[in-house]
């Protein structure tokens, strides 16, 4: 299973390294971006190789007009970014807090269907697995829209990488807004919660367990939060209205 670092440079500045699995660099690189609110516009950016190695290990860059940068683009991250956890770079604990409204749901579109709806979604994502297919050490993230179509599915040996990954694809496909479920092939942690809420996808569904701070944060953002899904059987944590 391939890991290697990617430096990130920001208007030809270093920003950060990513332990990540190569391949869509530039997805993940537009999904961190999206998610530390760095560049937030749907609009496309120059993303260039600056050195690549035999190794995989990649610097790219990224151009960003200076008034068009993001609040987050101070809050610098000066540690690795490892593929287990991507909060390491995080510099103090109030760099944790996510800001913005909770997610609401449209009376006349409820999600109804989504319990019976989990089992083929899964399926579906469990298909297109090819990394973990060959390798056994992968993650998957799938995201799907509200009639259970999959919008996209990527692999990375770290969680939130697949989930930038997805969203960086979205945003560079303009089909972000479509997203309605989320899909994981692990745990849920604090962070991939509050990258589902700053995406505003209200359905998050795991295979494995979530964390105590993904459950209560996914209550506090009005994200419906999913754990344990096996078949039919299922763990329900969070915001049960959003899915009946």
């Amino acid at each position: 299973m391939l890991e290697a670092p990617l430096q990130i440079n920001i208007n030809n500045t270093p920003y950060t390294v990513v332990m990540r699995t190569p391949g869509d660099d530039k997805e993940l690189i537009r999904g961190l971006l999206y998610a530390e609110d760095i560049y937030k516009k749907q609009k496309n950016i120059s993303i260039e190789v600056v050195k690549s190695e035999k190794d995989f290990s990649t610097i790219l860059n990224v151009t960003i007009p200076l008034n068009e940068l993001g609040s987050g683009y101070l809050n610098k991250r000066t540690l690795l970014s490892v593929s287990s956890c991507g909060i390491c770079g995080k510099q103090e604990l109030k760099d944790l807090n996510v800001k913005g409204s909770t997610l609401s749901y449209n009376q006349n579109k409820k999600l109804n269907s989504v319990l019976e709806s989990v089992p083929n979604m899964f399926l579906t994502m469990k298909k297109r697995q090819y990394v973990f297919e060959k390798t056994g050490g992968s993650h998957a993230c799938a995201i799907f829209n509200e009639r259970q179509e999959l919008l996209t599915i990527k692999e990375d040996i770290g969680r939130h990488n697949a989930v930038d990954k997805c969203v960086g694809d979205l945003i560079q496909q303009k089909k972000l807004k479509e997203s309605r479920y989320m899909l994981v092939s692990g745990r849920v942690s604090y962070e991939i919660v509050s990258k589902a809420f700053l995406a505003k996808i209200p359905v998050i569904v795991a295979v494995s367990a979530c964390s105590s701070l993904a459950v209560d944060f996914a209550k506090e953002f009005g994200i419906a939060l999913i754990g344990f899904s096996r078949e039919a059987n299922m763990t329900i944590y969070s915001n049960l209205e959003a899915i009946t």
